[in-house]
């Protein structure tokens, strides 16, 4: 890349930034709906908004309230929506089979949303934490996370997911694998238009405690992840799970975090040039958040340029839970 160094006064850099028609004009980079993924949290019962504490401003919703909240999101122009469960904990078990239950939270709300709004993108979690009593993404036995008996429950999940009208699977789990046992049990099954976001790059982050907390899973992990998730020092590594995963039939590739890693946004982007997002997560929503209620920020003008900062780092959408706020900022 060539630099054309004129000097001042030939060169007035400030000439560009004027006003705000100018700057406009030049502008590089811009979020619009179409660049947002909103997730939102399920939960059992009727007519139920739960608060989720440390995740100010987001609801664990029933499935009858998920549902208009879907149709409101769906109205700001938000054409994806992510649904995590909060699975009761009497169906949390170490051998996580209410992750393949027809009739669990995200399949039955996925059917009651598609129902209701046909043309609005759901995309599921595939991983088994949020039911898994012992609070991992995989089977554990002694101790050890297992690997290929966990890539079976996943194949399992992936299926009745995709039988309840899931457009998107996200594997989020890190098993050596995944992304494989999973297109080709799509396949198998006659799912051959259904996509796979895979969470390529998910680092074994700080930044998940307030997401642990709507999923109901706090407390419950024994140990950490930092078997499956990703070192935090270490870019290469993201690059390689990317590579395979893409060889293995992903359509999409995630980092996880966002904001911490968008050196790793820009590698994967340049490097591979498909489609890749980023995860703006709960630990970076609430600082965010809480940040701007304590009066140390301005929050609409913060959460655009995080956002903005994914989109630079070459980013074609980001999950956010600001999501509905930035549509309204947008408009």
């Amino acid at each position: 890349m060539q630099f054309i160094n004129a000097s001042f006064p030939a060169k007035r850099s400030r000439r560009l930034r004027r006003t705000s028609a100018i700057r406009d004009l030049v502008t590089e980079n811009q979020v619009t709906t179409d660049d947002l993924i909103w997730p939102i949290f399920i939960r059992e019962g009727v007519g139920i908004s739960e608060p989720i504490i440390s995740l100010p401003g987001v609801f664990r919703y029933s499935i009858d309230l998920a549902v208009e909240e879907a149709q409101k999101a769906s109205n700001l122009g938000i054409k994806c929506i992510a649904i995590f469960p909060c699975t009761p904990k009497h169906l949390k078990t170490p051998s996580c089979e209410e992750a393949w239950n027809e009739n669990n939270l995200v399949n039955t709300a996925t059917r009651a949303i598609k129902k209701n709004i046909p043309k609005l993108i759901i995309m599921l979690d595939v991983a088994l934490d949020p039911y898994n009593s012992l609070g991992h993404d995989g089977l554990v036995n002694d101790g050890k996370i297992l690997n290929d008996e966990t890539l079976e429950a996943l194949k399992m999940q992936s299926i009745v997911q995709a039988q309840s009208g899931a457009d998107i699977l996200g594997p989020s789990d890190m098993m050596d694998g995944r992304v494989s046992a999973i297109r080709n049990s799509l396949e198998q099954n006659n799912f051959k238009e259904t996509l796979i976001l895979c969470y390529s790059a998910k680092y074994a982050s700080a930044f998940y405690g307030p997401f642990r907390d709507a999923i109901g899973a706090t407390g419950a992990l024994i140990g950490d992840k930092k078997s499956y998730q990703i070192n935090s020092a270490n870019s290469d590594e993201a690059l390689n799970e990317v590579a395979i995963d893409l060889q293995e039939g992903a359509d999409m590739v995630m980092v996880k975090p966002g904001m911490p890693y968008l050196d790793i946004c820009k590698r994967i982007k340049d490097t591979f040039m498909v489609p890749t997002f980023a995860y703006q997560v709960s630990g970076e929503y609430a600082m965010i958040k809480v940040a701007s209620e304590r009066g140390f920020i301005d929050l609409d003008s913060s959460v655009l340029e995080s956002i903005l900062s994914f989109k630079r780092a070459g980013c074609d959408g980001v999950l956010t839970y600001f999501a509905p706020r930035i549509c309204e900022l947008l408009r």
